[in-house]
């Protein structure tokens, strides 16, 4: 029987990455394509980026949907925030956007929880149906909360006030370089954003991601916390691995109808 294949892409501030994903193994089946992101990185800029990679792979996932991240909160599809990407994608139509650019089918998700699941479904947290958090550490910190295999999106938990600052303003490994901390330096200050992150929803596992995590050796081990913590697998992957387990699995992105006030007018 052949694996199913399909196509991931992965937006990021610096470039735009994407590769046909075996859903079976969640590996790779041919070498991702990687270009750059427009300097100018507007919505129409980067849709075109996108139909590239595509176009590029069309041949191996046929007529089957795309699975894109991006780095934004992402509500039924419109793109309610921008990170390391031009303003004009906040409140943007983003999905619609890519679906005419491609073609076809789009699901449309934060990074962060692409990456998140994708080491749920087949990284360093495979098999746990507990509340596994992953948080990656770059320029800032981004967040992915999975429960029973399932993804809250847009939790956004790199933005929590610790000590009077936004965590991410202080704990990153962006802060670390900033200041020119040691990792044993750096300790205390993810041992305040961790110490935070577990009084709020008290985690079953923390997956630790970012390129940071290469050395999760060196400062992991610091740590004192309640919950396991552990190091990624999928590594740079995990964007694409992710989106693409969405695209084959669209109900994990699906907004519940809204409830509707009776006592609130039209």
């Amino acid at each position: 029987m052949t694996a199913k294949l399909v196509l991931g892409i992965d937006i990021g501030g610096s470039g735009i990455k994407g590769a046909p994903v075996n859903l079976t193994t969640g590996e790779f089946s041919e070498d991702r394509l990687k270009i750059p992101t427009p300097k100018k990185s507007t919505p129409k800029n980067v849709a075109a980026v996108v139909a590239e990679i595509a176009e590029e792979f069309a041949d191996q996932i046929g007529q089957g949907p795309v699975g894109i991240t991006i780095p934004a909160v992402v509500r039924a599809g419109i793109t309610l925030s921008a990170a390391n990407i031009d303003k004009s994608w906040i409140g943007a139509q983003a999905r619609d956007l890519f679906a005419e650019a491609l073609g076809r089918d789009v699901i449309l998700v934060n990074d962060a929880d692409a990456a998140g699941l994708a080491e749920v479904q087949f990284g360093a947290a495979k098999g746990n149906l507990g509340k596994v958090l992953m948080t990656t550490l770059g320029t800032g910190i981004g967040s992915a909360l999975i429960y029973k295999g399932v993804l809250i999106p847009n939790t956004e938990l790199g933005h929590i006030e610790v000590n009077g600052h936004d965590a991410e303003t202080k704990a990153s490994s962006g802060a670390k370089e900033r200041d020119g901390l040691s990792y044993k330096e750096w300790a205390p200050r993810l041992q305040n954003y961790y110490d935070m992150i577990e009084r709020l929803i008290w985690p079953d596992l923390i997956v630790v991601g970012g390129g940071v995590s290469r050395k999760a050796e060196k400062f992991l081990p610091l740590l004192k916390l309640n919950a396991p913590i552990i190091p990624a697998e999928l590594e740079n992957r995990a964007g694409i691995i992710g989106a693409a387990y969405l695209a084959s699995n669209p109900d994990q992105l699906r907004a519940p109808m809204a409830v509707t006030d009776p006592q609130r007018k039209p």
